[in-house]
């Protein structure tokens, strides 16, 4: 019964992304083969994302939570990368080495827009997952919420802050907190955590 229930989460939260944020835009160009394929169990892929997760948490103090809700949300829990292993939906940028085009729908004045917008290309999750730390830990747009958390550890707060100032739809700092504090979420960072602890 807890494993339908499981699934009945991860499902949800799959169809709420979609819904909320228009991620079902395909890119341009068929994205390379990656270590979590699209047909890939959802449970198998966030358990893999959560090793990550907590392991760049400790080295980058950026919240294990805070990443996978994004990482759900921007690749519908990992099936949907934006062009080659980006599961975090970042755009061109003077870090990435290669890009590419993708078609995806984004909030403009209270109205959904198609765009053809360039976005980063990686080599491995790990890659991208790194680069989204680096970005929530050190990018200017996230440097007041960042210090804000350095100081207060207010995690909801930080997630809100970072999902409003990361996305155009309106649903979206929602979204992210509520997957945040899923069930399903924090089981796999606790046995990520263990994972390392055994180690």
């Amino acid at each position: 019964m807890r494993n339908i229930a499981r699934r009945i989460i991860l499902v949800l939260g799959l169809h709420l992304a979609e819904r909320l944020t228009g991620l079902s835009s395909k890119s341009q160009r068929e994205p390379k083969e990656t270590s979590m394929s699209e047909s890939a169990d959802p449970q198998v892929r966030l358990t893999e994302v959560a090793r990550i997760a907590v392991a760049l948490e400790a080295q980058t103090r950026c919240p294990a939570q805070l990443l996978i809700a994004q990482w759900a949300v921007e690749s519908q829990w990992g099936a949907k990368p934006a062009g080659n292993a980006n599961f975090f939906g970042i755009k061109k940028n003077d870090r990435a080495e290669k890009c590419c085009t993708v078609t995806t729908r984004e909030v403009i004045n209270g109205k959904f827009i198609v765009q053809n917008l360039e976005f980063a290309d990686y080599d491995s999750l790990e890659d991208s997952c790194r680069d989204y730390a680096w970005l929530i830990t050190h990018g200017a747009p996230y440097r007041t919420a960042w210090a804000r958390y350095q100081s207060d550890r207010d995690l909801h707060a930080l997630i809100a802050a970072v999902a409003g100032t990361y996305a155009t739809d309106p649903g979206y700092a929602h979204l992210a907190v509520t997957i945040a504090g899923q069930t399903n979420v924090a089981r796999a960072i606790a046995t990520a955590r263990q994972g390392i602890a055994n180690a």
